[in-house]
C-alpha cells in the first residue's frame, strides 16, 4: 500500500461525504435549496430579457421534478463514491491492474459528481436560465468550487499509477 493510494481513497471518500451531506440536506430540508432550484427555473430575478424569458419554466410541478431528479442525481453520485472507495480500499495493497480495476465505480461517481455541477449548474442553470444574472439566487461560484474539489479527485484518481 503507497500514500499515492491513500491519498486517492481519502480524496474519493472525501467527496462521497461531500455528496452524502449534500443530498441528505436537500432530503431533511426540502424547502431551502427548493427555493433556490424554483426561482432559478423561473427566471424571476434576471434580467427579464424579452429573448431569454421563454425559456422560464413556471410549472410548480416541473420545479418539483427537476428538485428530485437534483437530489436522485446526488445520492446515486454518493453510492457510487462509497462503492468506489471500498472497492478501492479493498484493493489498496493489490497489484497494480487489480487496484487500476477497481478505479471504474469511483471514476463513475466522481464524473457523475462533475456532471451535475458542470452540466447541470453551470450550463443549463448558468447559462440556459441565465442564473448568472440573478443577484440572488447565483449558484455558478458555489458550483465552480465543487467542480474544483470533484475535478482535482478525479484527475488525480485517474493519474499514472507507479510500476511494482
Amino acid at each position: 500500500m503507497t500514500a499515492l493510494r491513500l491519498s486517492r481513497i481519502a480524496l474519493v471518500a472525501t467527496v462521497a461525504l461531500f455528496f452524502s451531506l449534500v443530498g441528505l440536506g436537500n432530503v431533511v430540508d426540502y424547502g431551502s435549496n427548493f427555493a433556490f432550484v424554483q426561482h432559478v427555473l423561473t427566471m424571476d430575478t434576471t434580467f427579464r430579457a424579452p429573448a431569454l424569458m421563454g425559456r422560464a419554466i413556471t410549472d410548480p410541478t416541473l420545479h418539483h421534478a427537476a428538485y428530485v431528479l437534483i437530489i436522485a442525481w446526488e445520492i446515486l453520485t454518493a453510492l457510487l463514491l462509497w462503492f468506489g472507495a471500498a472497492r478501492l480500499w479493498a484493493a489498496r495493497a493489490a497489484p497494480r491492474r487489480a487496484y487500476l480495476a477497481a478505479r471504474g465505480p469511483a471514476i463513475l461517481g466522481l464524473t457523475a459528481g462533475f456532471l451535475l455541477y458542470g452540466a447541470g449548474f453551470i450550463a443549463i442553470g448558468g447559462e440556459w436560465f441565465a442564473m448568472w444574472q440573478s443577484p440572488t439566487w447565483n449558484g455558478q461560484r458555489a458550483a465552480a468550487i465543487f467542480l474544483l474539489l470533484i475535478g482535482v479527485a478525479l484527475l488525480h484518481l485517474c493519474g499514472p499509477e507507479e510500476e511494482e
